[in-house]
């Protein structure tokens, strides 16, 4: 605990606090450059946003980001504790704390519950998830494509995905090149 502003303003450490209300469901990842990192159980997120947003003392109200990573490795495609993450960037403004949760996600596993619920700005971000990786959301208002078309297949941000590249065009390989193009027919 500590001080912020007068003597009743308590600002408390949200890893201790966490950890006590939810004990296993929550994991301390190493502090990195002073950013802290706790790992949490999918199925226990929506209770522990819900309790960081209304906590006295800890008051996260702002969701700042929720972005997705992909572990995949050609020589390791089911890292654990699972391929995919999602981490969700908290700040709390009243106390300028920040705070990084993180949830394990693999193909197969039960839907991420949404906290969309919590913070109206969740419902884009876990779309965009969704859209990008393939990860899906439970008790989501609107789980759809955001940013590719509705008849897209795969997931563009998964580390597995085909790059579909085309080759640049310069004046030694310009003869090459150009007889692929696809020019209209007349």
């Amino acid at each position: 605990m500590e001080r912020v502003g007068g003597d009743s303003e308590m600002r408390l450490d949200p890893v201790q606090v966490l950890q006590e209300k939810f004990g296993e469901a929550i994991t301390v990842a190493p502090v990195f450059r002073g950013e802290t990192t706790l790992i949490v159980s999918p199925e226990k997120i929506v209770d522990v946003c819900q309790y960081l947003k209304e906590a006295p003392g800890l008051e996260y109200i702002f969701l700042a980001d929720i972005s997705g990573v992909d572990y995949y490795r050609p020589e390791n495609p089911e890292p654990e504790p699972g391929r995919f993450a999602l981490c969700y960037h908290l700040l709390s403004m009243r106390y300028s704390h920040r705070l990084r949760l993180k949830v394990y996600w693999s193909d197969g596993d039960e839907p991420v519950p949404s906290i969309s619920g919590l913070w109206e700005s969740a419902n884009w971000e876990e779309r965009e998830a969704y859209d990008m990786f393939g990860i899906p959301f439970k008790g989501h208002p609107d789980l759809r494509r955001l940013l590719m078309t509705p008849d897209w297949e795969g997931y563009p941000q998964r580390r597995d995905y085909p790059l579909g590249y085309e080759t640049v065009q310069f004046s030694f390989n310009y003869e090459e090149i150009d007889k692929h193009k696809p020019y209209a027919k007349e």
